[in-house]
């Protein structure tokens, strides 16, 4: 019999790459030199892998994409290996509170990106620099109103959260 895990991970984990593929793609394309830039790298194979991670889940396994001609991204079909992608960007988990601290206040988790330098570059000017809109994104569903509501909900909630990783960071680092 399967392990529950692996089994409910390899359910869910291509429905939830398929998800964060489109969204990475929706905020690309709302700031059109994010894939201006990209297009120039187009067919060239990135990899993002987690390493040193704790926890009671098993690990994300390593997320391939290629840059599409339009300057987005697309996952490999699936039997498609790539012995060395183009690029590696490695994000260290070893460390789930200060990460999760460091999103909460708009960074990212530590990373490290090997590779191709110009591809590189780029990567990490989009990394750097595209950040998605939600409460534009809300007010074209729900309407101006209720999308300002909503975004200062968003707002109090996300600085709720940062307090508590806060806390509970500060916590586990004392002796």
């Amino acid at each position: 019999m399967p392990d529950p895990l692996t089994a409910l991970s390899d359910l869910v984990l291509p429905a939830a790459t398929a998800r964060f593929v489109l969204l990475a793609n929706h905020v690309l394309s709302v700031a059109p030199v994010a894939p201006a830039r990209l297009k120039a790298h187009a067919g060239r194979v990135l990899r993002v892998e987690v390493e040193n991670w704790r926890g009671p889940l098993p690990p994300p396994p390593a997320l391939t994409l290629r840059v599409s001609p339009a300057g987005l991204l697309e996952t490999l079909e699936e039997g498609t290996e790539v012995a060395v992608p183009d690029l590696r960007l490695r994000v260290d988990a070893s460390q789930p509170f200060a990460a999760a601290t460091r999103l909460a206040q708009g960074e990212l988790p530590p990373l490290q990106i090997e590779g191709d330098v110009a591809f590189a570059a780029d990567v990490n000017w989009v990394i750097a620099n595209v950040r998605w809109d939600i409460a534009a994104d809300l007010e074209k569903v729900v309407g101006a109103t209720l999308a300002e509501g909503l975004s200062r909900a968003g707002t109090q909630v996300l600085g709720a959260a940062r307090q508590v990783v806060n806390g509970v960071a500060s916590v586990l680092r004392r002796p």
